[in-house]
């Protein structure tokens, strides 16, 4: 097995039965989201050809703005709306080579648009102390 982790850009991935852990392909296959890129792309590319909002919905993939932690963004896939601020998702590589399914995400923005949100970290079983800018929600298609 060959093991190569490059968190959400670029060409890594986990060759197991093509079990991608890179966020970008997991992604789109979970969500049938066809596109492309650096996770912090999906915004922009997505203009035009899905629809983009700060609404949270089933299917939909929450897009993560570049920080210097996320060199290339983050999407996750929502998989349920728990109330007005609070969703859960399925990503890959937010803990390094690991899949996660049905994580909490919470909206921590000041104007309640999730352009800030605090992702959960199962090694420490809480949602993270740091805040994540966001730009959005893309879909479902």
């Amino acid at each position: 097995m060959v093991l190569l982790l490059a968190g959400c850009g670029g060409a890594a991935r986990i060759d197991a039965g093509e079990t991608s852990l890179e966020c970008v392909p997991f992604a789109r296959a979970e969500s049938g989201i066809t596109l492309y890129g650096d996770a912090a792309d999906w915004w922009d590319e997505a203009a035009g050809r899905y629809p983009r909002g700060a609404i949270p919905a089933p299917g939909a993939v929450l897009v993560f703005a570049r920080t210097g932690r996320l060199q290339h963004g983050h999407v996750s896939v929502v998989t349920a709306v728990r109330g007005p601020r609070d969703i859960t998702v399925d990503h890959a590589n937010w803990v390094v080579g690991r899949v996660g399914r049905d994580e909490a995400v919470r909206d921590v923005s000041d104007d309640k648009d999730w352009s800030a949100v605090r992702v959960w970290w199962a090694p420490s079983g809480t949602l993270g102390a740091r805040i994540y800018p966001a730009h959005g929600f893309v879909g479902p298609p």
